[in-house]
């Protein structure tokens, strides 16, 4: 029997899909998953928006990494990007790196990529790609949430949204609920305020 598809869709800066990733990797060691990594941008989703100055700033800022991804993307294959994800998170989550053009400057030396992908940062160039990925993951789920986005065969849902990330049968556990619960017909949410942030350990 084949591996079940499995797509998600992340913004490097988006702290909530960095633990969805964290979890989905778990998930991986103990269900029969293949994912695919692939693109969504806040700044692309928040295009037009009324925002404060502060997200307003930070979504200008966050052309950076989803820009340096999608050129890795183009120029080196799909294999890149998850790697190159999972350095730039590291950089901006982990070791809580603000300049988010170093995390990826340092991210793509890490996993080996050429420097020169760092100029993408300063060029609509690449915006094509990365939005008609963008646009898959909001064709599945509607524009009024954000990231991460996940697929399951014929199933999408936005989130889980969870902190810590469940480990080992857990994650694998939560994984099936997701889909139960995103397979309902007519099921649209459900949800509660979060009482912690992303824990990353």
């Amino acid at each position: 029997m084949s591996a079940q598809s499995v797509e998600m869709w992340f913004d490097p800066l988006c702290p909530w899909a960095w633990m969805t990733s964290r979890w989905l990797m778990e998930v991986e060691q103990v269900r029969d998953i293949d994912v695919t990594w692939s693109q969504m941008s806040l700044s692309v989703l928040n295009e037009g928006r009324d925002l404060d100055e502060g997200y307003a700033e930070l979504m200008t800022r966050g052309w950076t990494p989803v820009r340096v991804i999608a050129a890795a993307r183009k120029a080196h294959g799909d294999t890149v990007t998850k790697p190159l994800y999972d350095a730039i998170g590291r950089q901006i989550h982990l070791e809580e790196q603000k300049d988010f053009r170093l995390a990826c400057t340092e991210a793509l030396a890490e996993v080996g990529l050429p420097a020169d992908l760092i100029g993408a940062a300063d060029t609509d160039e690449h915006d094509d790609f990365l939005r008609q990925s963008h646009a898959r993951a909001i064709d599945l789920v509607g524009d009024d949430v954000g990231t991460p986005v996940i697929s399951v065969g014929d199933v999408a849902f936005f989130g889980p949204v969870v902190s810590p990330a469940p480990k080992g049968e857990e994650a694998g556990r939560l994984f099936d609920g997701c889909v139960l619960v995103a397979g309902t017909d007519g099921f649209f949410e459900i949800k509660r305020s979060r009482t912690r942030g992303p824990i990353f350990d």
